[in-house]
């Protein structure tokens, strides 16, 4: 019986049929392997990654970040796009280490003629859920293998939540605005484009002076979501720089009708604006050059829905800053200069009113370069375009306003 069987197998269709059970075992075999083989290697590569984000703001776990890095830099490159998702929620320090290692990985692939995952990368650009910092890598790496890339992508950008990638789309419009044979008005729609994603000081300021230079209306105030009016009230005691940590009314209640002990007897709030076109609010020209003193500015505004902001500004002053009763942030140091964007502070605007309240503080130093009382702030999103109240959104869309701005 037995006998019969085998031969019975070996009848050319048992054959066969050996032979395919065999195959398809190996193939089943391999593929279990290389899925095993993946997902170990998938598994070591976060593991990898994970140590490296773990490294301290003080250096703390410098010695095992710095071995992962290593591990991390013999990887192959399939690992790239995982490498470059892993700087998301990376500090500064762990996101260099991730792009040492990516670096080390893209070299040494070109440096043996081998290429990179250049699809992946673009994809990896093309998504502004990921970290900026990896989206300007991969598309650093991209143009190492793919020159036409910037031709194909930057122009694209000049709205994207990477301000690098605005900036070069913004460039690439500047250095179109130039080309002779475009007409006027031609030029002047370049630059306005151009305006509409520039929010680098140095950009917005040669796109204002050449629409300006060509006789058109610029309103950088609104461009960049200054606020521009204020409630003041001061000033309180800094002596001996005894302001910063005290407690003033004003940050337990804003009372606007409020009478109360200021540093030089009875101070009520008033009234502060500007119309200087970089918003910025000269308190020692409008109110007094008040020393060793304590202002307190507040505003309102007025939010068409909730959402995330960044408070941005610049001030020479120590200062602190409330959202709706809550406390911020606050710097308590004098005469570090002032710059657009010099501190950002982020915050979460609720829909409708919202209460913003800025402390400033001056020293008692005479100096003539010591003298600056000032503030500068606007509210912007994560990227720095700027976000502008319900007002002036409904402003902006009355066809009755002029593009200067806000005027009838």
């Amino acid at each position: 019986m037995n006998r019969m069987r085998i031969q019975a197998a070996l009848a050319p269709g048992g054959v066969a049929a050996i032979l395919f059970a065999a195959i398809l075992f190996t193939v089943i075999l391999f593929t279990v392997i290389f899925v095993t083989a993946g997902a170990s290697h998938a598994a070591e590569t976060e593991n990898l990654i994970s140590q490296i984000k773990a490294v301290g703001a003080e250096g703390n776990g410098n010695e095992a970040a710095a071995v992962a890095v290593a591990g991390l830099s013999a990887g192959g490159v399939d690992s790239l796009p995982e490498i470059l998702a892993g700087f998301k929620g990376a500090s500064p320090l762990a996101a260099n280490y991730l792009r040492s290692a990516a670096e080390t990985i893209a070299d040494r692939q070109l440096a043996d003629g081998a290429k990179l995952p250049a699809s992946r990368l673009e994809q990896l650009v093309k998504d502004g859920k990921q970290d900026p910092r990896a989206r300007r890598l991969a598309y650093e790496l991209l143009l190492r293998v793919d020159k036409s890339a910037e031709e194909r992508l930057i122009p694209g950008m000049l709205l994207d939540s990477s301000p690098e990638f605005r900036r070069d789309a913004v460039q690439r419009l500047l250095d179109q605005a130039n080309d002779k044979r475009l007409s006027e008005k031609q030029v002047v729609a370049v630059y306005r484009s151009a305006l509409s994603g520039a929010t680098d000081e140095d950009q917005v300021k040669t796109i204002s002076k050449a629409l300006k230079s060509l006789g058109e209306e610029v309103n950088l105030v609104e461009h960049f979501g200054f606020l521009t009016a204020w409630k003041i009230v001061g000033p309180f005691d800094n002596t001996d720089f005894v302001g910063f940590n005290k407690t003033y009314p004003p940050e337990a209640e804003i009372d606007l009708s409020a009478k109360l002990e200021g540093q030089k007897g009875e101070v009520a709030w008033g009234e502060i604006s500007t119309e200087d076109e970089f918003g910025i609010v000269d308190i020692a020209k409008s109110v007094a050059p008040h020393k060793g003193a304590v202002m307190y500015l507040t505003s309102e505004f007025d939010a068409k829905a909730a959402g995330d902001v960044q408070f941005r500004f610049g001030t020479p002053n120590a200062w602190k800053l409330w959202l709706n009763g809550k406390l911020l942030f606050g710097r308590d140091e004098y005469h570090r200069g002032m710059a657009i964007d010099q501190y950002s502070v982020s915050a979460k605007l609720k829909a409708g009113e919202n209460v913003i309240l800025l402390k400033l503080c001056q020293n008692e130093q005479e100096d003539d370069w010591a003298q600056r009382y000032q503030i500068q702030l606007r509210v912007c999103d994560s990227s720095g375009i700027a976000v502008r109240p319900v007002a002036a959104l409904a402003a902006k869309s009355d066809p009755r306003v002029a593009s200067s701005g806000g005027k009838e």
